[in-house]
């Protein structure tokens, strides 16, 4: 199924019947756990989908039809950063295609990171885990209680804690992760945040995103394209479209 096909048929029958279709197409075996495993071409073994949730659809666009290949043929890429990696399979794609990269995959709500652990256990030795929402600053987050799109899996978002409240994790930053990898750039950094990007790009982003080659991110809405594309204003990316993915390179000076 195409990308365009994909989208159809989750317009057509919705997400969730979307799913359970998709879910019987691809699944290879019983379940374990409450998740099913399934087969992309190219890995060795088995991931893993929850069939009546929206990772069947994820994994359909981002495994089947390749949603990031509109990164491009880069060069010995090292280090990847996947903000909002929901339960890896983006992590994998990136892991698969360049065999010499390492990825920090990020990802704040709990069921989703269990899963996310669960298909990037065989590459432990490449991958960096971290359960946490991305952010500008250091600042105590919690899931937010509100339904965002259709409230389902894939569309989890987080916020900063209340007066009062007590956080459910510490928030992150890419500067932070940079830092922490020990390496010099970000070859590929992927945002898909649930209109974190908001926060992301309003402040304190001028220590890393010189040091970005490839950004790829999803705009929820026109406050994240305005916030972004203020960030970027200046800087020698090349900015295109792909479906609903921005993608930026950076030029060579």
């Amino acid at each position: 199924m195409s990308a365009s096909g994909l989208y159809k048929l989750v317009r057509r029958v919705g997400p969730a019947n979307a799913g359970r279709l998709l879910g019987r197409r691809f699944l290879v075996g019983k379940p374990a756990d409450g998740l099913y495993p399934v087969r992309a071409a190219g890995l060795a073994r088995p991931l893993y989908v929850r069939p009546h949730s929206s990772d069947p659809i994820v994994f359909s666009a981002i495994l089947r039809n390749e949603t990031y290949g509109c990164v491009g043929d880069i060069p010995s890429p090292g280090l990847v950063i996947d903000c909002g990696a929901n339960v890896g399979f983006a992590s994998v794609y990136f892991l698969n295609r360049f065999p010499g990269c390492r990825v920090i995959a990020v990802e704040p709500d709990l069921a989703n990171y269990a899963v996310l652990e669960r298909n990037l256990a065989p590459f432990a030795d490449r991958v960096k885990m971290v359960r946490s929402g991305v952010w500008s600053h250091p600042a105590g987050l919690k899931m937010n209680e509100e339904s965002y799109r259709d409230g389902r899996d894939w569309a989890r978002m987080v916020r900063e804690c209340r007066p009062g409240e007590q956080p459910e994790f510490t928030a992150t930053d890419i500067g932070t992760l940079l830092a922490e990898s020990g390496a010099d750039r970000i070859s590929i950094l992927k945002i898909d945040v649930e209109k974190a990007e908001t926060e992301i790009f309003a402040r304190n982003y001028e220590s890393w995103i010189d040091r970005v080659d490839v950004l790829v991110i999803e705009l929820h809405d026109d406050e994240c394209r305005n916030v972004f594309f203020r960030a970027l204003s200046g800087r020698p990316f090349q900015i295109r479209e792909a479906g609903e993915l921005t993608v930026c390179h950076r030029q060579a000076a």
